[in-house]
């Protein structure tokens, strides 16, 4: 595994990302001070270029660097790059597509109140779910949380479907879900904490070295990517889609808030 993929070359990136960032910081003041009198349409240009500096500097440099690493696929998943996630009883003839972020408020209220009944029914036969994890948050907010959280589901993925969700509820329980401004989830030393509380990955030195080296985190970019590409027209999270329809709540807007109203809903997408 590269060098790059420990903690300490994680925590190193970091600190050169700031140090830069300061750097251009400088860059931009003097070159304010220089255009003040200059035409608008060069005000405009100097103003776009350093929007666009912003932007780059916004970008952590060991996720640019780690999308170039070699892709590794966590076992119990499929498709081309492993992004594949499907969790449920081979028996089961329709499947829920389930669009979530680690760091969005939203899919953990979600979580919170739907995510024992979604996992009931999947045991139950009644359906499959397909998890599609988004980081889009992470450029919203700036930040690696969702990627890196995303990595370590991967992790958990690795050693079982079972370990898989029972780590994502633990993540988006009220617990152990940061605020949505609190990047709490870009530090791996977090997430093997509330990996703990999995039975299946308490200890598992083997998950601690995966989230730790950040085994799966080019996945995790792969996993993101597929969220950005997706052809469901979803594009925020929680998000709900079988057979190519979202599945809503009453209003027929966002996803459903109870179990009534998920289970009304559902009824009707296996009808359908």
């Amino acid at each position: 595994m590269s060098k790059r993929n420990t903690q300490s070359a994680k925590t190193a990136a970091r600190e050169r990302l700031r140090v830069e960032r300061e750097k251009q910081a400088k860059k931009d003041k003097a070159k304010r001070q220089l255009v003040v009198a200059g035409a608008i349409v060069g005000v405009l240009a100097i103003g776009a270029g350093a929007g666009y500096l912003i932007m780059q500097a916004g970008e952590p440099d060991y996720w640019k660097a780690a999308a170039k690493d070699t892709l590794v696929k966590p076992a119990n998943s499929s498709g081309e790059n492993g992004t594949t996630v499907v969790i449920g009883e081979d028996s089961a003839k329709k499947t829920l597509k389930l669009y979530e972020d680690p760091r969005c408020p939203a899919c953990a209220s979600f979580e919170q109140g739907l995510g024992s009944t979604i996992e009931k029914d999947v045991k139950d036969g009644k359906y499959k779910v397909q998890f599609i994890g988004a980081t889009f948050l992470d450029r919203s907010l700036s930040g690696e949380g969702s990627r890196n959280a995303l990595s370590a589901l991967g992790a958990a993925l690795n050693v079982s479907p079972e370990a898989f969700l029972t780590y994502k509820s633990q993540l988006y329980s009220a617990k152990y879900h940061p605020q949505e401004s609190k990047d709490t989830f870009k530090e791996d030393s977090y997430l093997i904490e509330v990996a703990d509380q999995v039975k299946e990955l308490k200890g598992n030195k083997e998950f601690q070295k995966n989230v730790k080296e950040g085994t799966y985190d080019r996945w995790a970019l792969e996993m993101a990517e597929t969220f950005d590409k997706n052809k469901d027209d979803v594009t925020g999270t929680p998000a709900l889609v079988m057979d190519g329809k979202k599945v809503t709540g009453a209003n027929g807007q966002g996803s459903p808030g109870s179990v009534e109203e998920y289970n009304a809903a559902m009824d009707q997408a296996l009808k359908g």
